[in-house]
């Protein structure tokens, strides 16, 4: 099911602009596995095949890229099973946290070295 949800952020997208002509549509759904792939010509394109793992367990695989509205092109692979969804690249696009202050990893390394007697006992 959790490909039912990259589906439509992609067809999301596709809608975001209406203009385009569909270069390509293939889709093929059975019981224990489906694959898609569709291409537009404004730059997009997505294919994505999904199996049956287990009674209740899919893996699913996928790629999709387009063009930003800043020229740069933009490509996405992915995995999603049991363990959820996660892209299979490092992505420039994904966010990142920022690094961990100084300071901040001194005072963590205290508090490992010097563990609070009390909380130790619960």
């Amino acid at each position: 099911m959790k490909f039912f949800i990259v589906f439509a952020c992609v067809l999301a997208i596709v809608a975001a602009n209406e203009d385009a002509n569909v270069l390509r549509n293939d889709a093929e759904v059975n019981v224990d596995s489906f694959q898609y792939a569709y291409e537009f010509d404004n730059s997009i394109k997505a294919q994505q095949q999904g199996k049956l793992a287990g009674e209740e367990t899919w893996v699913v695989k996928g790629e999709y890229s387009y063009t930003s509205p800043e020229g740069e092109q933009v490509s996405m692979q992915y995995t999603a099973d049991e363990n959820g969804y996660h892209v299979d690249a490092a992505n420039p696009l994904l966010p990142t946290p920022p690094p961990i202050p100084e300071h901040i990893l001194k005072a963590i390394e205290y508090i490992k070295a010097h563990p609070n007697p009390e909380l130790q006992q619960a």
